[in-house]
């Protein structure tokens, strides 16, 4: 991939972000989601790639989508043929609530690298890189902890592990307590408290849950990007499940599965735009004037590169962003 799609791909999620915004607290996730996803394909037009979506909004929430197999880049693009993973707006419900940390994000990668992983549950596991490779996805949790807690050169009490407030992890909730270390509860948009497992600087040792199959795959070339580790496992809940996951390539589609196998190769590039606060990037503000600020990180996982990028918008000056 050239590396000008980095930045190229980081003004697609700077749209979706602002046109999502319009609708922070109104009720109404579809019109938000509905926004960011027009506001996303207009960009994509303008950019020199051909891209095949294999990971789009999802389909269990008959929301409007970049569906998969849709093809994405300006009409007479002769850059790299691309597989994309999308999310226009990751916390439709976030953002209809007006509650933080939504976001629009993309992965892409080089055609054929990415896993075309169905709208279904997966249980996760992420950490940085510290830990990277001495953990595994069904170890015991206190002994995750253990092992984290070392390699981050941290008392277990110091240890902060994130996860979605769910009924389905109240078990795995209370060993993490009853072995002494921190838990951060979340509601919604696991992309970000998974790739802020991998960054120091957010205080979190590591992500565990069951939460969407497409968000794994969007997460894990994030972490890819950062050094960091993720495995992985589809969890079909019925036999029309099972037999999805085969046709998509998937022969055990209870397997394990590694970062590799995520995302596959040497290369990736992840952007994400804050549409609210949250523990990786700050919200839209709104300045005044037709002035709106934007916060995005956007990195490469061949250079490891890592930018954090504040960008002031003039809106009378957009012509992609749909306002409503």
């Amino acid at each position: 991939m050239e590396r000008e799609l980095a930045l190229e791909i980081v003004r697609v999620t700077e749209m979706a972000a602002l046109a999502s915004s319009h609708w922070l607290g109104r009720g109404n996730k579809n019109e938000a989601d509905g926004a960011a996803t027009e506001a996303m394909r207009a960009m994509f037009d303008t950019i020199n790639m051909r891209g095949t979506v294999v990971i789009g909004e999802g389909e269990l929430d008959e929301a409007p989508m970049l569906y998969i197999g849709e093809k994405l880049g300006h009409a007479d693009a002769t850059g790299p043929e691309v597989d994309v993973a999308v999310d226009p707006l990751e916390g439709t419900t976030i953002v209809a609530k007006g509650h933080n940390n939504a976001m629009s994000v993309i992965a892409i990668g080089d055609r054929g690298t990415l896993l075309h992983a169905p709208d279904m549950y997966m249980m996760k596991m992420a950490v940085g890189k510290r830990a990277a490779g001495k953990i595994k996805l069904h170890d015991p949790v206190d002994q995750m902890i253990e092992i984290v807690a070392e390699a981050n050169n941290k008392r277990i009490q110091d240890v902060t592990v994130i996860i979605q407030e769910r009924e389905r992890h109240q078990a795995i909730i209370d060993a993490i307590r009853e072995k002494g270390a921190r838990v951060k509860l979340f509601g919604d948009g696991d992309v970000g408290a998974a790739i802020a497992a991998c960054l120091p600087h957010t205080g979190i040792d590591l992500f565990l849950g069951i939460g969407g199959a497409p968000e794994g795959v969007i997460s894990a070339a994030a972490i890819k990007c950062l050094g960091g580790d993720m495995q992985a496992q589809l969890k079909p809940q019925n036999d029309s499940e099972r037999e999805r996951c085969i046709r998509m390539g998937l022969a055990n589609p209870e397997q394990l599965l590694q970062l590799e196998d995520l995302v596959r190769g040497d290369d990736a590039i992840f952007a994400a735009t804050g549409v609210s606060d949250g523990e990786l990037l700050q919200g839209v503000r709104f300045l005044g004037d037709d002035m709106v600020e934007t916060h995005s990180i956007v990195m490469r996982a061949k250079t490891k590169t890592i930018r954090f990028v504040r960008a002031l918008h003039n809106t009378e000056h957009k012509p992609h962003l749909p306002l409503r």
